[in-house]
């Protein structure tokens, strides 16, 4: 299996204000307890993505990288609206471990997603082979399908199902139909199911059967070639005890599916996505 999404960081307030102080996430989580928990669950590779937008984290995610067989690739930050970015960008990719960039777009206003200084860092990701790890919440669908439209030539992939407004139950009907209308970009690599837990009302129990509904939607959307596992560990342990919980979840909602699709899930789709090494 290969986790297509987790954090490291050596916690401290000033530099992780989000995270909520007393929390599980309020803590180390280096790579000690990364092995540990994928060890529990199986998991044989990782990608580590970033939790602060300053480069220096990027540099320190392919230093712990370079440490372990197990983290893959490293989708970092870059200040893509800089006019300095290319020479970021040229250091970075020289790594063979630094795979991708993703910004925190969840957090800024709609026009971010269309700045044409953005823009004009996104058209470099491709001429370094770098994949852009797309993070939003469902009411921003509309206008980062517009963003995806810009960059024909960019390969994107969607984090945590595009953070979608869980009802228990069912599956919110605008969530569908903005990533159904995604779904028709063959640039769009793949979505990462992942990040779902967090995504429930803090006053509602986890329902294991809408996570299911979602699972199933993405599955009917995007098809088993373009669905990859990611926990987003340890962010996920807001919700849930561990991170093989997650991992478990997600293997017994595949373990209908075909041998093949199966192992596209856990493994295949986020090894090509990222173009790492089997």
């Amino acid at each position: 299996m290969l986790d297509t999404h987790h954090h490291l960081w050596a916690y401290s307030h000033e530099k992780y204000d989000w995270i909520p102080p007393g929390s599980p996430l309020a803590k180390d989580q280096l790579l000690p307890q990364l092995r540990e928990a994928t060890e529990a669950a199986g998991v044989t590779g990782t990608v580590a993505v970033q939790a602060r937008q300053v480069i220096e984290e990027s540099h320190d995610l392919l230093r712990m990288a370079d440490q372990s067989d197990l983290i893959r690739g490293v989708v970092g930050w870059v200040p893509l609206i800089s006019d300095e970015v290319e020479k970021d960008l040229e250091e970075l990719a020289r790594h063979p471990k630094f795979v991708g960039v993703r910004h925190v777009l969840q957090e800024e206003l709609d026009d971010y997603f269309l700045r044409d200084d953005f823009h004009q860092g996104l058209a470099r990701l491709p001429s370094h082979n770098l994949v852009y790890d797309l993070l939003l919440f469902q009411r921003q669908l509309p206008v980062a399908t517009k963003l995806v439209d810009r960059q024909p030539e960019l390969k994107i992939v969607i984090d945590h199902l595009a953070k979608p407004e869980v009802k228990k139950g069912r599956v919110d009907s605008d969530w569908k139909t903005g990533m159904k209308e995604l779904a028709k970009r063959d640039h769009l690599r793949g979505v990462k199911f992942s990040g779902l837990t967090t995504e429930f009302p803090k006053q509602e129990k986890i329902d294991p059967d809408t996570i299911k509904a979602y699972f199933e939607e993405t599955l009917e959307i995007f098809g088993a070639e373009r669905v990859m596992f990611g926990t987003d560990w340890p962010v996920c342990l807001l919700r849930i005890d561990s991170y093989r919980i997650w991992a478990d979840t997600v293997k017994e909602l595949t373990s209908t599916l075909s041998p093949s699709e199966r192992t596209k899930i856990l493994l295949e789709n986020g090894q090509s996505a990222y173009g790492l090494e089997t």
